[in-house]
C-alpha cells in the first residue's frame, strides 16, 4: 500500500514561487511479499498519477537510519537527499508550567492568523497555498501570538513577537506504547503517516509514564518569531500549549517538527531522549526539462533557515 497527496506550495524564498508538489507516504509491503519489487512498483504508479496531475516535484520522509527506505528511493527511484529535520517531543505533565511575567499571549482569529502566516511564512519552503483551509480545519485548535507588554499601551506591532498554531492529532488517531517483547509504540487507530511512523520510533524507549493506554498528542506548526526576544517568546508559547495539553485527558505529549537550520529549534522545549534529530526528506524532480524555461531545479537548492511542516501530513 502507498498513499499520496498533491498540494500547491512555496518552493523558493518568495511567496510567488509556487509549484505543485506530491507527497509519498504510508508505503507498506507485507514481510511475506518483500524483495519482489512491489514497493518500487507502487511508488512508480503513484508517480504516474503525480505526473498526470502536472506535479512538478515529489518528496518523501524517513529517518536517516532507515537504510532500506533510503536505498529504495535514492538508489532505484531517483530521489535525492533534500532536507534534514528534527522531531521534538515534549512530555505533558499534569501540573501547569508558570509563564514568565511581562508578556501577553493572545489567540488570533482565523483571518488574523492567515494574514500573519501569508506575510511572514509565505516565503517559507513547503508553505501550502491553501493555508486558509489548514487554519479553518476542525483539527486546528487555533493560532496564538505572544509579545512583550508595552508600557505605554501602544497598539503598534511589537518589536518582538512569536506565533504558532496547534493541531489536535488525538481526534484522528491514538497511540499506545506496548512493553511486550518485540514491540514499542504502535498506532491505536487506522490513520498513520510517515511522520507518525518516525515519531513512534522516538517513543519506543523507556522514560515516559502511563503510555500503555491509548493517548493523543498536540502538534505545533507555523512556529515563527520576530525581534530580539523571539526565541524566549516561542518558548513561552510552547509552555502555554503544554498547559493546554495538561487539561486534555488523553494528550500525553506535544510535538513539533522543524528544519535542522531553524534557529528557533533551540527554544522549543523537548526531551532529547524522546526526540529525533535525524529526520530526512528526499525529493525528486518530475518536470520535463524542456518545460522548465527558467532551468530552476528545487532539488539542488541549498537548505533554507526554516521550512513549513503541514499538520495534515502528520
Amino acid at each position: 500500500m502507498v498513499r499520496g497527496s498533491i498540494k500547491d506550495m512555496t518552493i523558493r524564498s518568495s511567496p510567488e514561487e509556487h509549484a505543485k508538489v506530491g507527497y509519498v507516504l504510508g508505503l507498506q509491503v507485507s514481510p511475506l511479499h518483500r524483495r519482489r519489487g512491489i514497493a518500487s512498483s507502487l511508488v512508480l504508479k503513484l508517480q504516474e498519477w503525480f505526473v498526470a496531475n502536472l506535479v512538478n516535484y515529489a518528496y518523501m520522509a524517513t529517518e536517516k537510519s532507515n537504510a532500506a527506505s533510503i536505498k529504495l528511493f535514492t538508489g532505484k527511484l531517483g530521489y535525492v537527499k533534500f532536507r534534514t529535520l528534527s522531531i521534538l517531543v515534549n512530555p505533558v505533565r499534569r501540573r501547569a508550567i508558570r509563564l514568565p511575567p511581562g508578556l501577553k499571549i493572545t489567540k488570533l482569529n482565523t483571518d488574523q492568523a492567515e494574514r500573519l502566516c501569508r506575510r511572514f511564512l509565505g516565503s517559507t519552503e513547503f508553505f501550502p497555498g491553501d493555508i486558509d483551509q489548514v487554519l479553518r480545519n476542525s483539527l486546528s485548535l487555533g493560532t496564538w501570538m505572544a509579545y512583550l507588554r508595552e508600557p505605554d499601551g501602544s497598539n503598534a506591532m511589537p518589536a518582538s513577537w512569536a506565533m504558532l498554531s496547534v493541531w489536535d492529532c488525538g481526534q484522528v488517531f491514538k497511540l499506545r506504547v506496548q512493553r511486550a517483547k518485540g514491540s514499542s509504540c504502535v498506532p491505536y487507530g487506522t490513520k498513520a503517516s510517515s511522520l507518525l511512523d518516525r515519531f513512534l520510533l522516538c517513543l519506543g524507549i523507556p522514560g515516559l509514564p502511563d503510555l500503555s493506554n491509548p493517548f493523543g498528542f498536540y502538534f505545533m506548526y507555523g512556529i515563527h518569531g520576530e525581534g530580539p526576544y523571539a526565541g524566549p517568546l516561542v518558548r513561552a508559547l510552547c509552555r502555554y500549549v503544554h498547559n493546554m495539553a495538561s487539561l486534555a485527558n488523553d494528550c500525553k505529549v506535544v510535538v513539533a517538527e522543524v528544519g535542522a537550520c531553524d534557529a528557533l529549534r533551540l527554544h522549543i522545549p523537548h526531551r532529547r531522549s524522546l526526540s529525533c534529530s535525524e529526520d530526512l526528506w528526499c525529493m525528486k524532480d518530475l518536470k520535463s526539462k524542456d518545460k522548465d524555461a527558467a532551468g530552476f531545479d528545487w532539488t539542488k537548492s541549498p537548505p533554507p533557515p526554516a521550512l513549513f511542516v503541514d499538520p495534515r501530513e502528520v
